[in-house]
């Protein structure tokens, strides 16, 4: 139970189009690295890489139960998806998107070729073989990708942003909301907080029954401190523990 929601938390953590250039020469490469708890109780480790490498953007999200965890519910969620950082808004116009997943007795491997000028998108499902070509319309980018784009959108409270995601064979158009600000002790220090609220539920890394939260500082680097999503039984939390940043 705990190990198939600890994916939206990693998810969501990759949830939050900006105007700014698409190089992104500011914000790459970064590594976030975050201690998952359920009810307070720790769970495991989440971590969230964006590097360049030769031509390709790339991000990679994983979720990793615990030792005591992993007796019961081993959870490895490895997660991998490329962009054209020449072109689109940062992050960069998605290539492809990979979803690896072992939770428990359940396992996916899923892939997703993303070919903009022709509005489709080819999904594949590694281990059924299911095949699917989907239609997307301009601006689409994976799930992942979408975390950094909503990052560094001109955030005001009370203001909804609108961002096309496909989800796995699903394209959707999903609501991020602006709730609030609140200040937070963190690794960074005691910083202003703006918090956001994205409507979606995705696959992989602890997938949720209920709503998300992301706290992202107030300031240029837009970190996300914090996420939490609620679970059939209590929430799981995301604290960020570590940040690299810069060559």
């Amino acid at each position: 139970m705990v190990g198939s929601r600890l994916a939206v938390i990693a998810t969501m953590l990759l949830l939050v189009c900006g105007a700014l250039p698409v190089d992104g020469a500011d914000r790459v490469p970064e590594v976030l690295t975050y201690e998952l708890t359920w009810t307070g109780i720790p769970v495991g480790v989440a971590s969230q890489e964006i590097f360049d490498d030769g031509a390709n953007r790339r991000i990679v999200s994983t979720a990793r139960s615990n030792d005591w965890l992993s007796v019961f519910f081993p959870v490895e969620d490895p997660i991998e998806s490329r962009y054209n950082p020449h072109e689109g808004q940062f992050p960069g116009q998605v290539r492809h998107y990979r979803l690896q997943t072992r939770e428990g007795r359940h396992h996916r491997d899923r892939e997703i070729e993303f070919l903009p000028a022709q509005g489709i998108a080819r999904f594949r499902d590694n281990l059924s073989g299911e095949q699917a070509a989907v239609a997307i319309p301009p601006g689409t980018i994976d799930v992942y990708g979408s975390f950094y784009l909503v990052r560094y959108l001109p955030l005001e409270v009370g203001v909804s942003h609108f961002v096309e995601i496909l989800d796995s064979k699903r394209q959707r158009r999903i609501e991020v909301r602006v709730l609030r600000k609140e200040r937070l002790k963190t690794v960074l220090g005691d910083v202003e907080t703006i918090v956001i609220q994205p409507l979606v539920k995705s696959e992989g890394v602890f997938e949720g029954k209920g709503s998300v939260l992301i706290w992202l500082t107030d300031d240029s680097r837009r970190v996300p401190v914090r996420a939490r999503t609620k679970v059939t039984v209590g929430s799981v939390t995301a604290t960020l523990v570590k940040r690299l940043a810069g060559e």
